[in-house]
């Protein structure tokens, strides 16, 4: 039920005469609640992140008394600062930038409060379509991987150590290159190997530029991949909203689990111009197959854990700083959403 909605209320004029009807003063309405501008700033544009724009196109915000200003960080370091820096108030980015600024000095902290998908969306992806992929095929190979402690290179490292392959030394992993300049730099040769996000994967698998070889998440773990958090300070000052907020996520998680493709897409669109609608089928009907969007708010305690095993084995978290989940995530507003 959203926060604020608008009623009509009916005049206390007492009917006494069908005839006095027609002469009775137009009902008034009730004056509206003003929406809450909040400040939202995603990591990076991505289908990943579907049931999110569900949420906007679809007015669940709106219906939640919310009015949402989206920014893109491209990249968690930019997002955080955002958040951190009193330019965002609600960010989506993955967990371990949260777990870095619980275990660094900063006074402020950044907590979980929301989850949005279920693991990792990246396809690992190759210049040659296979019959048959096999990891080995990697080794001594240059693969276009993302900055050093992001979510996706953990992911991607993870995946290789799990397969036979030590990321340092067996492969040679290409993390210098923005994430505004990937796929330019795949298509102008660079690399044998690179791992994409949709709709950059099904754009250049259907233009023939790269093939799927793998998809990352799943070789991994299903564990909550990226996350809404906000500062420690803003969730108590505002608990109301953050609840409103979880409320209109969890419709779009229903409604982006129940909507027909071609629905997924339509709210899509707008926030892919000049993607193609065949793009934008391939990939939704991708995450479906993979289950990449959660179907609930909630964090998953052990998934959790296993996020920051995956930062240890990386050498990005040091094991003395591992964070509890109880001060990392606030569980209230998953569980009391609806």
């Amino acid at each position: 039920m959203a926060l604020l909605t608008t009623r009509r209320r009916a005049l206390a004029l007492g009917l006494t005469a069908v005839g006095a009807l027609s002469g009775l003063p137009r009902p008034a309405r009730a004056q509206r609640k003003p929406l809450i501008k909040i400040r939202y700033n995603e990591v990076v544009r991505s289908i990943l992140y579907a049931p999110a724009y569900a949420a906007i196109a679809n007015r669940f915000f709106e219906e939640a008394g919310l009015d949402v200003t989206l920014a893109t960080g491209q990249g968690p370091d930019r997002s955080m600062a955002a958040l951190l820096g009193g330019g965002a108030d609600i960010a989506l980015i993955g967990p371990d930038a949260a777990f870095f600024v619980m275990a660094s000095d900063s006074p402020t902290k950044a907590l979980l409060f929301c989850g949005l998908t279920a693991t990792d969306g990246f396809m690992l992806m190759g210049r040659q379509k296979l019959d048959k992929f096999d990891w080995n095929m990697l080794r001594g190979k240059e693969i276009l991987a993302r900055q050093p402690g992001s979510t996706p290179q953990i992911f991607l490292e993870a995946a290789l150590r799990l397969n036979g392959l030590d990321p340092y030394k067996g492969v040679k992993l290409i993390n210098n290159v923005a994430i505004p300049a990937r796929v330019g730099s795949w298509l102008a040769g660079q690399n044998q190997y690179g791992i994409f996000l949709e709709p950059d994967a099904s754009q250049l698998e259907l233009d023939g530029k790269a093939y799927t070889l793998a998809s990352l998440g799943p070789t991994v773990a299903y564990l909550d991949y990226t996350t809404f958090m906000a500062t420690d300070k803003y969730i108590h000052d505002n608990p109301e909203i953050i609840q409103a907020w979880t409320n209109a996520i969890y419709k779009a998680m229903k409604w982006t689990d129940a909507a027909p493709t071609a629905d997924v897409v339509k709210v899509l669109e707008p926030y892919f111009p000049g993607v193609t609608n065949a793009v934008l089928t391939s990939a939704t009907e991708r995450y479906r197959a993979l289950k990449i969007w959660k179907t609930t708010p909630a964090i998953d305690q052990a998934g959790m854990e296993k996020f920051q095993d995956l930062l240890v084995q990386a050498n990005v978290l040091d094991p003395a700083k591992r964070v509890k989940f109880a001060d990392l995530v606030r569980t209230e507003f998953a569980n009391n959403a609806k």
